[in-house]
């Protein structure tokens, strides 16, 4: 059953997957023959991406810019890599805590440096939250009912207004213009809070009429 709200053109990681994923599966496969675990590729990218945290919340903006780009990388080829070497529960559940984990410290790293844009950092956090209970919740009924939403990543995948691509693209604003990180912060804590209210919008709808089996 294929339920996959949201996924062409509204959203860029479906646009972007699309056309770097043949790439990104071919360096995948050539790491992986180099005898790369996927998960050692998940442990490198999240410490990479605590590394971008802790320069952010020190206002080492050029160094936290480097290191998310680094991580971003490391977790564009870690799903390919496991691909290539065989899929695991287990590296599915490492790359999500490590995705999450990063996102969030990030933000906090912005609102430690940048006083005037803590407040915003806290919405976006608070977003950040909702639309991530949102998707785990989705995902994993997904998982269990087979309702399959399009997506060949660990979880069963909702889409939404402000996904990976377009935190990417956030985080990189940050690093560029801190000075204007209180309007950047309030600008993608509304993308986020549409995403929430996307999914929940969709899960609900979704689920409707749906009985659990006893």
């Amino acid at each position: 059953m294929l339920l996959s709200p949201w996924q062409d053109d509204l959203v860029l990681d479906s646009t972007l997957r699309a056309h770097l994923g043949p790439a990104l599966d071919g360096l995948g496969r050539r790491i992986a023959g180099w005898g790369v675990s996927a998960n050692l590729m998940t442990l490198v990218g999240f410490v990479l991406g605590a590394g971008a945290c802790l320069a952010a919340a020190t206002a080492r903006w050029q160094a936290a810019l480097l290191l998310w780009i680094a991580n971003r990388i490391f977790d564009g080829l870690d799903g390919p890599v496991a691909r290539a070497r065989g899929t695991s529960d287990r590296g599915g559940f490492m790359d999500i805590v490590a995705d999450f984990t990063v996102y969030g410290g990030f933000v906090v790293g912005v609102g430690i440096a940048r006083e005037e844009a803590r407040v915003a950092c806290l919405v976006l956090l608070l977003t950040y939250y909702v639309s991530g209970t949102a998707f785990l919740a989705l995902s994993s009924i997904a998982e269990r009912t087979k309702i399959y939403l399009g997506d060949e990543r660990s979880l069963r995948f909702l889409g939404g207004l402000a996904e990976s691509t377009e935190t990417f693209i956030a985080y990189v604003l940050f690093c560029f213009f801190p000075d204007q990180a209180q309007p950047i912060a309030w600008v993608f804590a509304g993308a986020v809070a549409i995403t929430a209210v996307q999914r929940v919008w969709f899960g609900m709808s979704t689920l409707r009429g749906r009985a659990r089996p006893p």
